[in-house]
């Protein structure tokens, strides 16, 4: 057998593999997109299942997620985030396209319908919490406004994105350590900030 025509060993991408394994799934090695699907699905699940907290649906959007990193996988450039980061934002985008159509079709039966007296309970309990979560959002963007530009950056990208601290330090153009520092920093303000708006 001819060993020159083999196919590459594919390595996981935490051997820095990552931009080897893209550049064989982008020509239609489907190895080396199984290698990246099984090395990014669990966060890739994790994070859609901690916000939208139903099981089947994390299942289902998760699937849809590599799908369509699949299809787009010509479009990913590497710009200091990594595959994942991307996978996340195809994500986050999923979440709120779901989230979106949810809201603008209320399928109940009529076997389901519930009585006048819950349905004003129910509908005045989502109201508070729905303004106990923009209290809660505008306390902390006003304590996050307290923060140095570098911190409010770390924080947004370590919490927001959900990014790990290579990536984040790689899309802020600072090091590990000084991430690291400027994410505790801003952490013990807004700590200290938000113990004071309680």
């Amino acid at each position: 057998m001819n060993t020159s025509q083999a196919s590459p060993k594919i390595t996981p991408p935490g051997a820095g593999q990552e931009p080897e394994l893209l550049a064989l799934a982008r020509a239609g090695d489907r190895e080396a997109f199984a290698s990246l699907y099984n090395e990014h699905c669990p966060d890739v699940y994790r994070f859609i299942a901690y916000r939208v907290r139903d099981k089947s649906l994390a299942e289902d959007l998760t699937s849809e997620t590599f799908l369509r990193a699949l299809r787009r996988i010509d479009t990913f450039t590497w710009q200091g985030r990594g595959f994942g980061a991307w996978l996340v934002t195809i994500a986050r985008n999923l979440i709120a396209d779901h989230f979106k159509c949810s809201r603008t079709r209320l399928e109940v039966s009529a076997g389901d319908m519930l009585d006048a007296d819950t349905i004003a309970v129910s509908a005045e309990e989502t109201g508070l919490r729905e303004l106990a979560v923009i209290e809660a959002r505008d306390t902390v963007q006003t304590a996050m406004r307290s923060l140095t530009p570098e911190q409010a950056e770390c924080v947004r990208l370590r919490f927001l994105d959900e990014l790990s601290l290579a990536e984040s330090s790689a899309v802020a153009g600072r090091s590990v350590g000084s991430v690291k520092q400027a994410t505790f920093r801003a952490m013990v303000s807004l700590r200290a900030r938000l113990a004071v708006a309680a």
